[in-house]
């Protein structure tokens, strides 16, 4: 599939606000239980890290970073998000996004990022594991979705070789 890798503009947000919801539905991808406002998602995400999967004018998928702590002392700790379109999955598409993610974290002074995933959500934790993320350990019970299921998380990181050394 041909579709390029761009830096996510405000006016992809109702598209990315879309693959967010088909996330959400899934009841894997996120504790989330509602897609949050523009406003509040553009305040917890760096500016610097946010990219989209582009074919056309069709986004297929979204990455960003938030940090993982307000304190200067995990300065340059990244947390992931990846999401990608239900008609898009296994296409590469999430690949793509989350190794011109780690491209663009470093660029930008990140040594280390970590993806905290549901248990149960193999497909996100191969990926990662594909892109150079080790797993550290699972959290159990970490997590309530919705409805009160508690889930554990799978805690993967991902330490930089060039920035931090």
């Amino acid at each position: 599939m041909d579709y390029r890798i761009e830096m996510m503009q405000p006016e992809d947000w109702s598209r990315v606000a879309a693959i967010y919801q088909e996330g959400i539905e899934t009841g894997l991808a996120t504790f989330q239980g509602q897609v949050p406002s523009w406003e509040d998602w553009d305040r917890a995400h760096i500016s610097s890290c946010r990219l989209v999967a582009r074919k056309n004018d069709e986004v297929l998928g979204w990455a960003a970073l938030s940090a993982v702590s307000s304190r200067s002392v995990y300065a340059g700790i990244g947390e992931v998000s990846v999401y990608v379109g239900a008609a898009y999955q296994k296409m590469g598409v999430g690949t793509a996004l989350l190794n011109e993610l780690i491209r663009q974290s470093e660029n930008n002074g990140f040594w280390m990022l970590q993806g905290v995933i549901t248990k149960e959500n193999i497909a996100s934790i191969e990926l990662h594991k594909k892109c150079g993320f080790r797993l550290v350990g699972i959290r159990e019970r970490i997590g309530r979705m919705p409805g009160g299921v508690w889930h554990d998380t799978a805690l993967m990181e991902r330490r930089s070789r060039t920035v931090g050394m």
